[in-house]
């Protein structure tokens, strides 16, 4: 299994000026090789082939002057931009096809220097190394200072340099998994709980527990209110403006990580603590359209669930999701009489078969518990596909920049 490893960068100006020639270059090079098979469809002919596209829009590209500057970033990035191209229409037709699981992809656009997030990628043969004080050299950029929080456990496969809608610099690092020391890290146990999401609180569990839901975009809706005031006064173009949008995404940026720093703590503690995980599938997508739209994005059940299905297969877990029909708020978890829908403002409930008095989300939880088991026992897949290059727990994206929980 292969694992993401974030840690922030602090480049100096001359490197800030190094990162965003290499930005650049790579988009050129991503927008025209987009750009050449718009016109071979155009025209229809065959797409282009990589090595076709690599010899013309790169080494060839070099040697005009249009195009020369193309030479002041390595050429690794420059394939990479390429590779995410071909990436970006190998899973445009997979989608169109049926064969990729999940929405409609829209075919390849064009990337814009005003984009919120720009990124190149050096592989191994980029030849970039760590240096003995942990400094992170790369090929035309130079030694870039990172704030550290562990140690990689392996040697990396690929480095992935991100500057985000904040003005953020940060280093990913693509590294493999070991199975040894990730059974060493969590040991087997015999517990298993089930899960409940909700809006009231962000979860209750099969024994009882009640996780408060922290409401991030919630408690930060005044300042947030108030840098966008600021920002729509300032006139377009000015530098003025251009502050004021920093500081709007600033303040995104810090509820963001506030949020994804609370879903790897409580995803780590209950993949530590249990063996076996059952949480409800829900149409996240379906109630994002709802009037409860800003709340629901706000807990982030999506994030959640995926830390979860992917911490349970990397630690030797089951992960189990409960089909959305299941009528878990329905049944009676004492007596297995199911009682009929309810309402949403119902918070209690007594069952007419055994008189048993039941929290609405606790009992729900429980039942999703027993779901999970009846599908681990009757040998259905249970756990999700290998999931690649997962942002991992342990980078330095959050809020301080220290090491995350584990």
């Amino acid at each position: 299994m292969q694992l993401r490893y974030s840690f922030r960068l602090y480049p100096k100006p001359g490197q800030r000026t190094a990162l965003a020639r290499a930005f650049g270059c790579a988009r050129v090079v991503f927008n025209d090789a987009v750009r050449a098979r718009e016109d071979a469809r155009r025209r229809g002919l065959p797409f282009p082939r990589a090595a076709e596209l690599s010899r013309h829009l790169i080494t060839q590209a070099k040697r005009t002057p249009e195009r020369a500057w193309l030479g002041e970033v390595s050429a690794v990035v420059l394939q990479q931009a390429l590779r995410d191209a071909e990436t970006a229409y190998r899973n445009f037709f997979a989608s169109r096809k049926g064969e990729r699981k999940g929405s409609k992809l829209g075919a390849p656009r064009f990337k814009s220097r005003k984009d919120a997030r720009q990124s190149i990628r050096f592989t191994a043969n980029a030849r970039w190394s760590i240096t003995p004080v942990g400094r992170l050299s790369l090929p035309k950029i130079g030694e870039l200072r990172v704030k550290w929080s562990r140690a990689l456990p392996a040697v990396p496969s690929s480095v992935t340099v991100i500057k985000d809608a904040a003005g953020r610099y940060f280093v990913s690092f693509v590294v493999d998994a070991d199975p040894a020391a990730d059974a060493a890290r969590m040991p087997d146990t015999d517990q298993s709980i089930g899960i409940d999401l909700g809006l009231t609180h962000f979860a209750v569990l099969s024994d009882g527990t009640k996780i408060g839901s922290p409401r991030f975009l919630r408690r930060a809706e005044k300042k947030l209110k108030k840098a966008h005031r600021e920002l729509s006064r300032k006139q377009k173009g000015s530098k003025n403006r251009e502050k004021a949008r920093w500081k709007v995404a600033r303040a995104h940026a810090r509820v963001t990580d506030a949020r994804r720093e609370f879903h790897h703590q409580l995803s780590t503690q209950l993949t530590r603590e249990n063996q076996a995980i059952a949480v409800e599938d829900l149409a996240v997508s379906g109630l994002a359209r709802t009037r409860l739209a800003k709340s629901i994005h706000d807990a982030g059940w999506s994030q959640f669930v995926n830390m979860l299905a992917y911490k349970a297969q990397r630690y030797g877990r089951t992960s189990v999701k409960v089909g959305r029909f299941e009528p878990t708020s329905q049944v009676c978890s004492a007596c297995g009489h199911r009682d009929g829908p309810k309402p949403l403002h119902v918070r209690e409930w007594s069952c007419t078969a055994c008189g048993t008095v039941h929290d609405r989300d606790h009992n729900a939880a429980i039942n999703i518990k027993a779901a999970g088991l009846a599908v681990t026992a009757c040998g259905a897949p249970v756990r999700p596909e290998p999931v690649l290059a997962q942002r991992e727990e342990t980078g330095s994206q959050g809020i301080p920049h220290g090491s995350r929980a584990a």
